[in-house]
């Protein structure tokens, strides 16, 4: 005999390990070499320190746990996932420029992707062992905002794929 629930949480978990897998994030060491070499100074960025009050008024409650919980939006569901516009990304926590949107690629993962950063800096690189997992995650460098994480199978020129939550982002058009 199952509990309907357990089964129910079985099934969720399932879902769960088989979108990872697609987006090629499971049960294999993601760190990012290429990613850790471009790990530069990002002193010269002046920082924005706020209280988790004061975050909470300044995101919504899906922002807040995006970028200063560490979460993730679930895929293919982001705002700006089919956005096809030219212009610019930038921090949704502080509005430092990160993205533009001639980097911008379909990767089928379900999230935002860029093969590459606006200018070096402003994007933190940290290695991240949650889940069961070895990846690079992504911050900003101003806010320590979480965006996502980066991963070496993306396009020339630079062969990454930065991952990034919609929720962690706003778009600026030219």
């Amino acid at each position: 005999m199952f509990n309907s629930q357990f089964y129910t949480m079985k099934n969720l978990l399932f879902i769960i390990l088989i979108t990872l897998n697609s987006c090629n994030m499971f049960g294999q060491d993601q760190s990012s070499k290429k990613a850790e070499s471009k790990n530069v100074d990002t002193t010269n960025i002046e920082k924005i320190i706020l209280s988790e009050e004061e975050w909470k008024s300044k995101l919504t409650p899906e922002q807040y746990y995006v970028l200063r919980q560490k979460g993730t939006e679930r895929p293919y569901t982001g705002s700006l996932l089919g956005n096809k516009d030219q212009g610019t990304y930038v921090c949704a926590g502080c509005d430092l420029p990160l993205f533009k949107s001639d980097t911008k690629f379909e990767s089928h993962c379900g999230w935002p992707s860029f093969f590459d950063e606006i200018e070096k800096g402003k994007i933190k690189y940290v290695k991240d062992s949650s889940l069961g997992m070895v990846r690079t995650e992504i911050l900003c460098a101003k806010c320590d905002g979480h965006l996502g994480h980066v991963f070496d199978d993306g396009p020339n020129p630079t062969g990454l794929r930065y991952c990034v939550n919609s929720l962690s982002l706003k778009f600026v058009k030219d």
